[in-house]
């Protein structure tokens, strides 16, 4: 169902002014549309929005709930709402924000998935064998593009591991953002945050050999630095299968997304001593309790430590103890 010229003008503002992603306007559009078509079974629409009042919202919700949408789903859903009306309070559109008045569901306990440190080098190792031979093979052209292929499919794992980065910024990225001589990369976050991020070795020697290659597969004016077959801005659906072709290759079990390289980027980082505040800024969140979820994971690695190392520790006295 077609949006109303308000909630239309939402989101250009959103795009233009606020500088939100496309795929950011995206889901807040659809939000909006789902909200949209509920409200005209409910003889309502947003083209008159003065007239919704709390149990609009409320009742929406509990819709969404009977139709088996997640707690982070309907929670999305009314920010996107919450937004829309703050900016036609803003425009002097409306005089009241009922939707303001609504609490989100409360939250299911999700804890990301991550891959162990074995796991993890277990699909880097994989995707490097994919990627071997691609230095100084020249001769037979649909070979060479394949092997390109493999290679760039190398430097985007250890990029979204070694990095941290969320897969639409690394797929974002520009020949021009990156340097691997000096071992940071430019990273347009979201709401158009930039923040450098460090490279780590393995990541910046796959990168020298992305770009070596990278000529096989992208068109000299194409800017993007991962690129797919035909030459364009590789895409987020083809980066997952990859990915997931790489872990089933090397006999991981699990699904794996782009974004579990992320997880085990934040997880190991912790694991290894890496102070909450530091591990925020290299993953870009805005708050620190988006950061804290990590936390949980390795509470019982810290455990285990406090246990091995801690004189007082009833596990250390066990392990320490004498006959006498």
């Amino acid at each position: 169902m077609p949006l109303p010229q308000n909630a239309e003008d939402f989101l250009e503002w959103m795009a233009v002014q606020k500088g939100f992603s496309p795929a950011t306007v995206a889901a807040y559009r659809s939000d909006l549309e789902q909200f949209e078509e509920w409200l005209h079974r409910e003889q309502h629409t947003l083209a008159r929005p003065g007239e919704l009042e709390k149990y609009h919202f409320q009742d929406f919700s509990a819709y969404l709930f009977h139709e088996g949408q997640a707690r982070s789903s309907i929670s999305r859903k009314l920010s996107a709402l919450r937004s829309l009306y703050r900016y036609l309070m803003k425009m002097n559109r409306i005089d009241a924000n009922p939707a303001k008045l609504v609490r989100n569901p409360k939250r299911e306990i999700r804890h990301p998935v991550t891959l162990n440190v074995d796991q993890m080098f277990s699909l880097l190792d994989e995707a490097g064998a994919e990627a071997a031979g691609t230095e100084g093979a020249e001769k037979e052209k649909a070979v060479d593009r394949e092997r390109a292929a493999h290679t760039r499919d190398l430097a985007l794992a250890e990029l979204l591991y070694g990095s941290g980065l969320r897969i639409s910024e690394a797929l974002n990225l520009d020949v021009d953002d990156i340097d691997p001589a000096s071992s940071v990369v430019r990273v347009m976050g979201k709401g158009s945050k930039e923040r450098i991020a460090p490279l780590s070795d393995t990541s910046v020697r796959a990168l020298f050999l992305w770009l070596r290659v990278r000529a096989l597969l992208a068109p000299p004016a194409e800017k993007a630095l991962f690129v797919g077959k035909r030459g364009k801005r590789l895409n987020r659906r083809h980066a997952a299968h990859v990915l997931d072709e790489i872990r089933e290759n090397a006999g991981l079990p699990q699904h794996l997304s782009p974004h579990t390289l992320r997880h085990s980027f934040a997880t190991h980082m912790l694991e290894n001593g890496a102070d909450l505040r530091s591990v925020q800024e290299l993953l870009g969140h805005s708050r620190l309790a988006t950061t804290e979820r990590y936390t949980h994971i390795t509470l019982d690695h810290l455990m285990r430590v406090y246990d091995k190392a801690h004189p007082r520790s009833s596990t250390r006295g066990k392990d320490t103890e004498t006959d006498e």
